[in-house]
């Protein structure tokens, strides 16, 4: 069995951050020990971070791979490959690569079609045959505002590593895009649509919700079920929109669109996740609220990369600053997402656990270098 030993480093362990080495064999964590000492054959930290491996709940970053610029499809293998790589390259271990199921076939100029399935199976795939550096799971976005959710849905089963299903919906006038001019800015400027084309958009989406709605919402929370996976929320906005993601057994909500909805989250045991660009950037691109605002009132306990898989580690590591608790802003992308989604045997450094582990050197403020990272014990970048 391969052996690795990580001394002379700055263990961030649950119950703080230590200066020791830590052990791994057999692809689990064997040991931690406390000091500077360095043992025969370690690999001397010079002080930098060891932390476990970091785990992402949401990410859109797959997607840019395979769609680089607008009505450019990449190959779908070499796509999955890079993105699999970028995300071990900032210290990812664990990732539920975000799939769209839910299609809208008649609307021409902003419509969008089925592609999760297939795309699954590729992913499913790459990593049956060991390609893959990082362990994948499946966050399948049901989309309620769709045409074809059901159908969607009932293609995918227990055996495919779907670990999350989000509801997602996307109607013109609540949740994320209340504001109708944020959103007309979004879509115009993505579809090229003229201002009479979104205008007809907004029309037929709200239509499309009262009309199928309600059913698709039921259908989600049923397949999510069936799938023996974790229900997400996706931008509450209001405490009676907690209360029916309550209602339906969400464990967690993704991107609460405003302090109303996370504290309302907070009151029914619901975790909260932000945005990590949210929280660098320091507000919410849509004009919602900041994730600073939540994690200052204590409403903020899951960080996601979402659209920026650098930001994951560099957010983790700003909340520690900001509440003056290392080990607790670093549990907001290891030990909280594992927590949420059931992965009981990662996301915090502790003899037994997978050996998913990384090395992080600080860079400024807010920067990080990794220079390490293990996955099951095995060195991956």
């Amino acid at each position: 069995m391969t052996e690795t030993i990580l001394a002379n480093a700055m263990l961030v362990l649950p119950e703080g951050v230590t200066r020791g080495q830590i052990r791994l064999t057999g692809g689990v964590i064997a040991d931690i020990a406390g000091g500077a000492g360095l043992p025969a054959g370690a690999i001397d930290c010079g002080g930098d971070l060891v932390m476990p491996g970091l785990i992402e709940l949401h990410t859109d970053n797959l997607e840019r791979h395979i769609q680089p610029r607008p009505r450019v499809d990449w190959p779908h293998a070499a796509a999955i490959v890079a993105h699999d790589a970028e995300l071990a390259s900032v210290g990812i271990t664990t990732v539920f690569d975000a799939l769209r199921v839910g299609s809208v076939f008649t609307s021409t100029n902003a419509g969008y079609g089925e592609y999760a399935r297939a795309l699954a199976d590729e992913i499913l795939d790459l990593r049956a045959r060991g390609v893959l550096r990082i362990s994948h799971f499946l966050h399948l976005r049901a989309e309620i505002c769709s045409e074809t959710l059901v159908e969607e849905m009932a293609k995918f089963g227990p055996g495919d590593r779907v670990g999350i299903v989000s509801l997602m919906d996307h109607t013109p006038g609540q949740r994320q895009f209340r504001d109708i001019t944020k959103l007309r800015d979004y879509v115009m400027g993505k579809r090229n649509l003229s201002q009479a084309e979104f205008d007809t958009h907004v029309a037929a989406q709200q239509a499309l919700r009262a009309e199928v709605g309600d059913r698709h919402e039921a259908v989600a929370v049923a397949e999510s079920r069936r799938y023996g996976a974790v229900l997400a929320s996706h931008d509450d906005t209001t405490a009676p929109q907690v209360a029916a993601s309550a209602a339906h057994g969400v464990q967690f909500a993704e991107f609460p669109t405003t302090e109303e909805a996370a504290a309302a989250c907070r009151e029914r045991g619901i975790r909260v996740m932000m945005g990590a660009p949210n929280l660098i950037r320091g507000g919410s691109h849509s004009g919602n609220v900041a994730a600073s605002a939540l994690a200052g009132a204590g409403l903020l306990d899951i960080l996601s990369s979402d659209y920026v898989p650098s930001s994951l580690l560099s957010g983790a590591l700003m909340l520690g600053d900001l509440w003056g608790d290392m080990a607790r802003g670093i549990a907001t992308v290891t030990a909280a997402p594992a927590q949420a989604t059931g992965l009981a045997d990662r996301g915090r450094l502790a003899p037994g656990a997978r050996a998913d582990v990384i090395r992080v050197a600080r860079v400024g403020q807010a920067g990080a270098a990794v220079r390490g990272v293990w996955v099951a014990g095995a060195r991956v970048g």
